[in-house]
């Protein structure tokens, strides 16, 4: 009986996840301790190299003499967020997304009974939150091991190479197709086809 107990089991019914197992070992996918500082990270990584997404990030940290809290966030002052290489409108997403978490439970245990669908709703409701963050935050922030975020172009283009020509004609219809081998941990599937990509 196939043990689905365990991701790397399922994820080497797909060949190529077993090779990709095979070369990069285990990955693991687990809840962040700051909900909210794991937030200000995807929305810094918006639209950024991973290289310049890591510099600006590095700054923003050393700005707080503690994990970044919204509380925090509200009270830093905005001409160092600047300075640190956050464009004003992000600056502004960062504050409406503090303000938010301050109104609502955003955490781990929170959104424990919500599907991922409805928390992607209610994120998505957030200005400065579209869908691509929204699934970041269920994969890097509550660890939910299911999720296939194909609005993100490394995994896109990713799949197409590892799957397809590597072309760009492989359509998400059959993207989601080739994930289903890995529910239900598509999430684990999702990382390593980042890390193919990221080492190529």
């Amino acid at each position: 009986m196939r043990d689905v107990s365990d991701p790397l089991t399922v994820l080497r019914d797909d060949p190529v996840m077993a090779d990709l197992i095979d070369e990069h070992g285990p990955v693991h996918v687990e809840p962040a301790e700051n909900e909210y500082q794991r937030l200000v990270v995807s929305i810094i990584n918006q639209q950024l190299s991973t290289a310049s997404a890591n510099a600006v990030r590095e700054r923003v940290v050393s700005l707080f003499e503690e994990p970044i809290t919204p509380t925090a966030m509200l009270a830093v002052d905005q001409d160092a967020l600047r300075d640190a290489g956050v464009s004003r409108q992000k600056v502004e997403y960062l504050r409406e997304a503090a303000e938010a978490f301050r109104r609502g439970d955003f955490t781990r245990s929170g959104l424990k009974d919500s599907s991922d669908e409805d928390i992607v709703a209610t994120l998505t409701e957030i200005r400065g939150i579209g869908e691509w963050t929204a699934r970041m935050y269920l994969i890097f922030v509550l660890g939910r091991e299911d999720v296939l975020p194909l609005g993100d172009l490394a995994v896109r283009n990713g799949v197409d190479e590892l799957y397809g020509n590597g072309d760009g004609s492989m359509t998400r219809t059959e993207m989601h197709e080739i994930a289903n081998v890995w529910r239900p941990y598509r999430s684990y599937g999702t990382k390593y086809v980042w890390q193919a990509y990221e080492s190529d």
